[in-house]
């Protein structure tokens, strides 16, 4: 009875094994092998066989260095916009009591939840000279003048609106940590309320706005979404659209060149997050233990200011892409007897734009179930053993959400352009590519979660299951999966959201019968097609807003942190 558990160990030690191994082909076949193609692409001699040769070559070319001068301005404009409104919206949101706090939360959100060519379009719609909003209220550009938008500023308004949230939730994190003791004593001496949250606050929480910050600084030089729409109408160019030009414009040929580029962004990207690392960890101040800060304070006049800052930065633009959609054509002004649904009629009759949605469907339910079943077993494995290797596979998954989606994708055509070992096929083209894409991209959003909720179980029942016997496949169904998988559900409805409406990488990747839905709204909005793209963008903000309905009716049974829009 006392041996038998020691004589079984090393069988059952041989399956965790096997399971670990399984899992590094995995992540070495989406991830490494990629992200190992690309590398040895940027790294090659240039023509005359100098070392390096055609990276120097690459970096030295004017178009380059004005991509380059190109994306740091927008990103350092739009890091200073997230900056200042994401930091007002937190201290406000959290340092005041507040009737509608979770519907404003919520709200304050909607530009990280709406996809980035939705809400770029949503701006296009707003500030064009059409503008259904702006154009009765007599403060639309006049007509036939360019839109305002197509500028470096304006790229970096939206940039900056649409990675606010990333600020605030970094910012609001830390003040809802804040000890209730250290502002009590303030009000005690007689501070007023603001000096309290200039002098006393703000440099406590400094920390957490420069890391929201440098988030919103990587998110902002890998956007595509919005460089697109307004950059390339306005000859505003960055990397990411350059990348995009190149491969549309000389194919594969380009490959070096481009490798070199999106190289680049994964260098800033990384640079970024090791900056953000040392500000969390070295940097942060450490708060004495307490009661948390509650809120006692009513204001209902900055609660009233606060809705109307919101409703412009979230719901008016959407509101004008939707007028756009009800409108017949473009110019014809927004009226009772003009509105039409001959638009949405249109976009659902296109077996086009028909087969996209199913494409876009396909591919995040295929993602979010693949997603699902790595990241159950890679975090039960990581949270009961110390394994080095599953440490590094934990670094190497993070790697493809954090750098831009265009070295992602550009690593995916250089590893399966070429017919594979073995089978003879190329993958390029194919449904495939942009299921593995997909896959690289998305699995932290599942993994994170499932980690979390792993590291809250009772270990004790493992080590019960195994002193009894029990195998490793009914450990991790029978007593694992049940504590995580409300976790993993709402980590595998994130993905969905997200994938549905993916652009960056379905841009590069998509061929002739596998469109997404993001590729029909840029497609139908550079065709000159603003009616249609806003529709399309409409349905597919319906559809991602209901499924974050349906995330929140299951919020109660998440890790807290899961979904950043619940209290």
């Amino acid at each position: 009875m006392i041996r038998r558990p020691v004589m079984g160990r090393p069988h059952r030690l041989g399956g965790e094994h096997l399971l670990v191994s399984l899992l590094v082909l995995y992540v070495s076949f989406t991830t490494l092998w990629p992200l190992a193609r690309l590398f040895s692409a940027a790294f090659q001699p240039g023509e005359d066989g100098t070392p390096l040769g055609l990276m120097l070559t690459t970096l030295a070319s004017r178009s380059a260095l004005r991509a380059l001068s190109g994306t740091l301005q927008t990103a350092l404009l739009s890091v200073a916009v997230s900056t200042v409104i994401g930091v007002a919206l937190a201290f406000a949101v959290s340092l005041l009591k507040l009737r509608t706090r979770a519907a404003l939360t919520f709200l304050i959100l909607i530009p990280l939840i709406v996809p980035s060519q939705t809400m770029a379009l949503a701006w296009i719609e707003l500030f064009g000279a059409q503008s259904p909003i702006l154009k009765p209220l007599g403060l639309a550009p006049p007509p036939g003048s360019t839109n305002p938008l197509y500028s470096t500023g304006g790229i970096a308004l939206v940039m900056g609106i649409e990675h606010m949230p990333l600020v605030f939730i970094a910012v609001r994190a830390a003040l809802r940590a804040l000890p209730a003791d250290l502002v009590e004593a303030a009000r005690i001496l007689g501070i007023s309320p603001g000096r309290i949250g200039l002098r006393i606050v703000l440099p406590i929480v400094m920390p957490s706005v420069l890391a929201g910050s440098l988030i919103a600084f990587a998110a902002a030089i890998g956007n595509f979404g919005v460089p697109a729409l307004l950059g390339i109408p306005g000859r505003i160019s960055v990397l990411t659209t350059l990348i995009y030009q190149r491969l549309n414009g000389f194919g594969p040929a380009a490959a070096g060149q481009v490798a070199t580029l999106a190289l680049v962004l994964a260098a800033m990207a990384a640079l970024t997050i090791v900056l953000r690392n040392i500000v969390t960890t070295r940097i942060a101040v450490p708060l004495p233990a307490g009661t948390p800060f509650v809120p006692t304070r009513r204001a209902p006049v900055i609660e009233f200011l606060l809705w109307i800052v919101v409703l412009i930065l979230s719901l008016v633009p959407l509101a004008a892409l939707t007028m756009t959609a009800l409108l017949p054509a473009i110019g014809v002004a927004f009226g009772p007897d003009t509105i039409s649904l001959d638009q949405f009629r249109a976009v659902l009759d296109n077996p086009t734009v028909r087969r996209a949605f199913a494409n876009s469907l396909l591919l995040a339910v295929i993602t979010a179930a693949i997603s699902m079943l790595v990241a159950v077993p890679l975090a039960f494995l990581s949270q009961r053993r110390t394994n080095p290797v599953l440490r590094l596979l934990d670094f190497v998954i993070e790697g493809p959400w954090v750098v831009p989606g265009t070295v992602v994708a550009l690593g995916m055509i250089l590893a399966f352009l070429k017919p594979l070992p073995l089978i003879g096929l190329s993958l390029y083209g194919t449904m495939a590519i942009l299921v593995i894409a997909y896959l690289s991209r998305f699995l932290p959003l599942v993994l994170r979660p499932v980690a979390a909720a792993a590291q809250s179980a009772d270990p004790a029942l493992d080590e019960a299951a195994r002193i009894t016997g029990a195998g490793l496949n009914r450990r991790i169904l029978s007593i694992f999966l049940p504590g995580v998988l409300p976790a993993a559900a709402a980590g595998a409805i994130l993905v969905v959201m997200t994938a549905l409406n993916e652009l960056t990488l379905s841009t590069l990747l998509w061929s002739s019968g596998k469109e997404t839905i993001g590729v029909m709204i840029f497609a139908l909005q550079y065709e000159g097609n603003s009616t249609g793209a806003a529709a399309v963008a409409v349905l597919s903000t319906l559809l991602v807003l209901s499924l974050a309905g349906g995330a929140t009716l299951i919020g109660s049974s998440m890790p807290k942190g899961t979904l950043p829009w619940l209290e």
